[in-house]
């Protein structure tokens, strides 16, 4: 899809994510594409992103919550209490046609 001729109207959505190896999450959007979230980055800013360091975490809370991806580190499925990432964020993450065992 060409960015420069997205309609404006145009918003994604996350319907599936699936945790990888080294801090990578793959999330299926509302396009049909298959995106490669690295979410190393973020987690070497600090701050609340610090919590995704411990991988038990960063695998077992991803989740998907309002169409995006999402950490439900309460785990009570409130999105004031959870850690999640803008979905155009993801949007503009490469595509990847296979997504490696996890």
């Amino acid at each position: 899809m060409n960015n420069n001729k997205l309609d404006a109207r145009f918003y994604p959505e996350i319907y599936q994510v699936v945790a990888s190896r080294n801090y990578i999450v793959y999330a299926y959007l509302s396009d049909g594409s298959v995106r490669e979230f690295d979410v190393k980055p973020l987690i070497e800013q600090g701050g609340i992103f610090n919590k995704l360091l411990d991988e038990k975490i960063f695998r077992e809370k991803l989740t998907v919550l309002n169409g995006t991806v999402a950490w439900d580190i309460v785990g009570n499925r409130n999105e004031y209490e959870c850690i999640d990432i803008d979905p155009m964020t993801i949007f503009k993450c490469p595509i990847v046609s296979e997504i490696p065992e996890t």
